[in-house]
């Protein structure tokens, strides 16, 4: 599917630079009139119910608390309508069991965030392993002042109930943390002028010993300015204890030390090998082929070795895992003596169990039906009881995920199970192939009604994503049951669901993604047209009532769909956007994509970088599609300056039917807790909805 937009002539001035104040008095200003002129478009009373049952599906005290096991204990995060900010709080596994938990509440966010004045975001806790039979006692407890990616870490004690006077306390910042024991942390953070990298992350790691000011940190790891980030990890596994470093050059080439007694040695693989460790082995997995000692490895698979015998070199490697047209790893885990494998065949979830003391003999784990995700990991690897235990993680477009728990070599059972959110049975779901540019077959899911009239009047949303190796896979929401496929058109048809699985992500592994990036980039772009263009053809919808909708990377996907297939669509709602290419490498945490996207500093790459710049390729005089910008003010990741000056150029050029709404709070996710996240899905619903049925 080609465009049938011209190229504009890329300028390089920018009229709205102004709005690049994030917080300056006169850009939120606009902001502000902008939400105004949204809010009454789309808030009714309509609108104010349907965003009540979205918010009962986000705050229902019946979903699965999803927990890890820490020692004894079961630890959760929960939110819901009386615990907006959350709860922090851990239970036992026989309490777990049972219907209704008892929970012993460690952390009330809502509390203390009233208590101290400041509106606090959970960002996750970091266990201090503790000396063999000891109970876990301290954690580090990552909060964000407004859900950005910038957090405080401060010590918590559990037996306490409560922050250690004096303990650490790492200031706001975008920083990467472990423990370096009981009383030291490797610490990578904003320790002023040259520590922090062009990506804004941190560029050094020093070691932070107890009572010491963050000052006094010693140097520990570094790498040059322009590289992505530095990182130090203390990995706590008892006989295996050992410090970790990685320099993150890019998103896809990284370099991996271990500490000797004097320096870092060198793990030597090419950059772009991801490196694993667990106890006495080494995992790698390329992402192109590679050679070592006359042997290649292809691309996406997985090799292991005894990491002893390969720092000595003794290069020798066991490929555990081969891809193949269909099939593709995405992750694994390790229990404490066998290796669970991940796996993507068609974009269909498949797990194999390897057993290194069997000369990594593989066995399938029965537990992944068609169209479905599964994702299977280790309760906790270390416990002497446990360690060979895993979770199964299942889920599909209308099966309400489940919770099992088995051990390898054993029995497995169910243990908490997902309420359901809507009429499930209303509903069938399929997988489809549509033919892109360059004869590529690239795979959707379709979710519709199982009465479907196939004479292409039905409202449909085409969602989709297309970067960073991130897959696309079934997963049960309410969210999108009720406020999509729920909704009803006058004459009683229902909303079409489609997910897309184009290239650019990880659904068939790094040469899925490695096709769509720098110069190729197009091709993800074609992918997403095909489909759109395959929905019209097999008769489930036509443009004017076809929306597509995307999110960060996402939100330039769509916001290329605008610029290049305005024909193909009828509305789209483009969400915390990547949209100006030319600056975005300049704007919060752009630098670091580079690697995905190209430089538009060079000139050589800007040629190919400004084909796929929704903000330069917006043309006076053509017919857009309705057009829903969104984004957030305390998005530090894309930042919200890229939404904002998309819609004033489109606004400026004449462009009708464009709106804007920006959360004054809520971080790249667009939202910190249930209520702003209700009324984000609630408002990105009811404008496509209402502009593909005319009520727009």
């Amino acid at each position: 599917m080609t465009s049938t937009v011209p190229d504009p002539i890329p300028t390089s001035d920018d009229e709205f630079l102004w709005l690049e104040d994030i917080y300056g008095e006169e850009p939120l200003r606009w902001v502000r009139g902008q939400n105004a002129e949204t809010e009454d478009v789309l808030v009714n009373d309509a609108f104010l119910a349907d965003e009540q049952r979205l918010l009962e599906v986000l705050d229902s005290t019946d979903r699965i608390p999803m927990v890890v096991k820490r020692g004894e204990h079961y630890y959760n995060f929960w939110r819901d309508k009386e615990h907006p900010k959350g709860l922090w709080r851990r239970t036992t596994w026989d309490s777990y069991l049972t219907d209704a938990p008892e929970w012993d509440t460690l952390l009330d966010v809502d509390e203390l965030a009233a208590v101290e004045g400041q509106e606090w975001v959970w960002g996750g806790a970091m266990f201090l392993r503790p000396a063999d039979g000891d109970p876990y006692r301290r954690a580090l407890i990552a909060l964000s002042p407004d859900g950005g990616d910038a957090q405080r870490y401060r010590e918590y004690d559990l037996a306490d109930r409560s922050f250690v006077k004096g303990g650490f306390d790492i200031p706001v910042a975008k920083s990467r943390i472990s423990w370096a024991g009981p009383d030291a942390l490797h610490v990578g953070t904003d320790f002023g002028p040259g520590s922090m990298t062009t990506s804004s992350y941190p560029r050094t790691v020093r070691t932070l010993r107890r009572g010491e000011p963050l000052d006094a940190a010693q140097l520990y790891f570094e790498i040059p300015e322009n590289s992505m980030m530095a990182a130090v990890a203390h990995d706590q596994t008892p006989g295996f204890e050992r410090d970790i470093a990685a320099h993150i050059i890019d998103f896809y080439s990284s370099r991996t030390y271990l500490r000797g007694e004097e320096e870092w040695v060198h793990i030597d693989v090419p950059d772009d090998v991801n490196v694993s460790l667990h106890r006495q082995w080494l995992l790698l997995r390329p992402r192109t082929d590679f050679e070592l000692d006359g042997v290649t490895y292809r691309g996406g698979s997985l090799q292991a070795a005894l990491l002893e015998d390969f720092l000595a070199g003794r290069r020798g490697l066991t490929t555990v895992f081969e891809p193949d047209a269909h099939t593709a790893l995405q992750s694994w885990s390790w229990t404490r003596d066998y290796l669970l494998l991940n796996l993507l065949r068609d974009v269909s979830s498949e797990i194999r169990v390897l057993n290194p003391a069997d000369s990594w003999t593989a066995e399938l784990l029965d537990a992944c039906p068609p169209l479905h995700s599964v994702d299977a990991y280790a309760v906790d690897d270390e416990d002497d009881d446990a360690g060979n235990d895993y979770w199964l993680v299942a889920t599909g477009f209308l099966t309400p995920t489940t919770v099992v728990r088995g051990t390898i070599g054993g029995a497995h059972a169910e243990v908490k199970e997902s309420p359901s959110y809507f009429d499930e049975s209303s509903f069938t779901v399929s997988q489809h192939f549509a033919q892109s540019s360059d004869g590529t077959r690239v795979p959707y899911f379709q979710v519709a009604s199982k009465d479907l009239v196939l004479d292409g009047g039905n409202p449909t949303l085409l969602s989709g994503y297309g970067g960073f190796e991130h897959a696309m896979t079934p997963a049960y929401s309410g969210v999108t049951g009720r406020g999509w496929l729920e909704r009803r058109t006058e004459d009683g048809r229902s909303g079409v669901y489609v997910l897309a699985n184009i290239r650019g992500g990880g659904e068939y592994g790094p040469a899925w993604h490695q096709a769509a990036l720098h110069a190729n980039r197009h091709r993800a772009y074609e992918d997403f047209a095909a489909i759109a263009q395959d929905l019209v053809d097999r008769g489930v919808t036509r443009p004017e009532l076809l929306g597509c909708t995307g999110r960060s990377n996402g939100g330039l996907l769509v916001g290329n769909m605008l610029t290049k297939y305005p024909h193909l669509f009828g509305a789209i709602s483009c969400g915390v956007p990547l949209l100006d290419m030319k600056r975005y490498t300049k704007l919060s945490a752009g630098y670091s994509w580079i690697a995905e996207y190209g430089d538009p500093d060079k000139p050589e790459q800007w040629e190919y970088v400004q084909t796929f710049s929704p903000y330069h390729r917006l043309q006076e005089g053509t017919a857009y599609p309705k057009t829903l910008i969104w984004t957030a003010t305390s998005d530090d990741r894309v930042g919200p300056v890229q939404a904002r000056k998309m819609a004033a150029r489109m606004k400026a050029l004449g462009v009708k039917n464009v709106w804007f709404h920006e959360a004054l709070e809520g971080g790249h996710a667009g939202a910190s807790d249930n209520r702003q996240a209700a009324r984000m899905h609630a408002m990105s619903h009811e404008f496509v909805w209402k502009a593909l049925t005319g009520k727009l």
